[in-house]
């Protein structure tokens, strides 16, 4: 009798999914902070299938088991380390990866180059924890397809494709002496793209959508990289910023938009923007807006400290260093105006390049601004699977949601800043029901082997 083989046009998203049981577990519930031990896991097909007290599992061989006589089961005694989502950063650019020398160089690298270096940058997030990402300018459905298909270990991609800019805005990467684009209104230049007036914002929105955009990212104050912008310039009019809106709501998404001051903020959620990256400089009455009309915050603390730091001290030209100090200053006592008006906040970083690697480093400044570690858990798990739309998905390991978990050998509930040491704490990494990254002997990482020859 002949044989058939299956075949796909993609074999890299053809290898079988494994089952696991993750026994004695010590579960960590961010929608609430409860601390559940004693706690076994069921992962099958990717999703978290059933979870229990360790006392209630029969053996493995018991036939009461609902699985087929032919499934391999890998059972992990995990003697009580804990388990917790895996994280969520809201606000990454892996279009910017390492390789070259400070700002200019870094948003200038050629785009098959920046292409090649983003797999392994989204390897690296993943080592750190963060099984989804939402890139805020830059990232292609090509690298979001990649990942999704297994073809590279990364984090679950949420991409706005370009950001939007005004001509002169904080999108807008040439500086004073460069020359007028020759074609205006669709321009695209590394992480931005640009469109003035209610016709041509209609037409980058809609542009971005079809390039597999999840959400629409425009930018309306300036900014700390542009150098023809000052911080508290307002960019886009209402009627431009409705012109967004509108499109991402006929599409069933949202708007999110780069902006500082409590002018640049007020101006982009009366007319229906939904999300604010940064907001720096917000004050009281601008966070109680937020509050009241459900927008989210995402606040970027760690990227302003680490262009400011010794280490990176070369990374940015003087004059845009001088825009770096005054956001960082203002940075920590944002954190506490919107915590104290009810605003919703998510964890992002905006690291550029060599920053990348201090990632983790928001979750210390974020408690030096004061949050309690649950809402700092909280801003990286269920606020942020709130912002992707996946909060039925993501977040919280439970039954029917995605396989993405960390084991941990301390409790970020009791010591957030284990987070920013994952090479100490973090012993292995599931995304999907599969281990692609493992510091632990006990749980080797499911990637793709050769085939061995008895």
């Amino acid at each position: 009798m002949a044989t058939t083989t299956t075949t796909t046009n993609k074999p890299w998203s053809n290898r079988p999914q494994k089952r696991y049981r993750l026994v004695d577990c010590t579960l960590l519930d961010p929608k609430d902070g409860g601390t559940y031990t004693h706690v076994t896991l069921d992962i099958k097909d990717g999703l978290v299938h059933r979870m229990t007290k360790l006392s209630q599992w029969p053996s493995p061989g018991d036939e009461a088991l609902s699985w087929t006589s032919n499934e391999q089961l890998t059972i992990i005694n995990l003697d009580g380390r804990f388990v917790c989502p895996g994280l969520i950063d809201c606000h990454v650019h892996l279009a910017t990866p390492p390789g070259e020398d400070g700002l200019r160089g870094t948003l200038d690298q050629d785009s098959q180059t920046s292409l090649l270096r983003q797999p392994w940058l989204a390897g690296e997030m993943l080592k750190r924890g963060f099984t989804s990402a939402r890139d805020c300018g830059g990232a292609g459905l090509a690298l979001k397809e990649a990942l999704a298909e297994g073809l590279y270990p990364g984090p679950r991609l949420f991409i706005s494709g370009h950001g939007i800019s005004q001509t002169g805005g904080h999108g807008d990467l040439r500086s004073a002496k460069d020359a007028e684009y020759a074609c205006c209104g669709g321009n695209t230049r590394g992480l931005g793209r640009i469109a003035d007036g209610v016709e041509q914002c209609l037409h980058a929105a809609r542009e971005e959508l079809r390039c597999g955009a999840d959400f629409i990212k425009i930018m309306v104050s300036g900014g700390v990289v542009s150098s023809t912008d000052k911080l508290t310039g307002l960019q886009y009019t209402p009627e431009e910023i409705r012109a967004f809106v509108k499109v991402a709501s006929d599409a069933g998404t949202y708007v999110t938009a780069h902006a500082y001051t409590p002018a640049a903020i007020r101006n982009a959620v009366e007319n229906g923007v939904m999300g604010i990256e940064h907001g720096n400089l917000i004050d009281e009455p601008t966070a109680k807006l937020m509050a009241e009309k459900g927008a989210f915050l995402t606040p970027t603390l760690v990227t302003y400290q680490t262009m400011a730091s010794k280490g990176f001290g070369s990374f940015l030209p003087p004059s845009i260093a001088k825009k770096n100090l005054q956001v960082l200053a203002a940075g920590l006592n944002s954190i506490q105006i919107a915590d104290n008006a009810g605003v919703t906040m998510c964890f992002g970083t905006d690291l550029l390049g060599p920053l990348q690697v201090k990632q983790n480093g928001e979750f210390v400044l974020r408690k030096q601004a004061g949050l309690s570690a649950l809402k700092i858990l909280q801003s990286a798990t269920v606020n942020a699977a709130r912002r992707v739309g996946l909060e039925n998905k993501l977040g919280r390991v439970k039954e029917g949601f995605f396989a993405d978990l960390l084991i941990l050998n301390a409790n970020p509930l009791e010591d957030i800043t284990v987070l920013d040491r994952p090479e100490k704490h973090l012993l292995a990494v599931f995304k999907d029901g599969r281990v692609l990254e493992s510091r632990w002997s006990k749980v080797p990482t499911d990637m793709p082997s050769s085939s061995k020859i008895e």
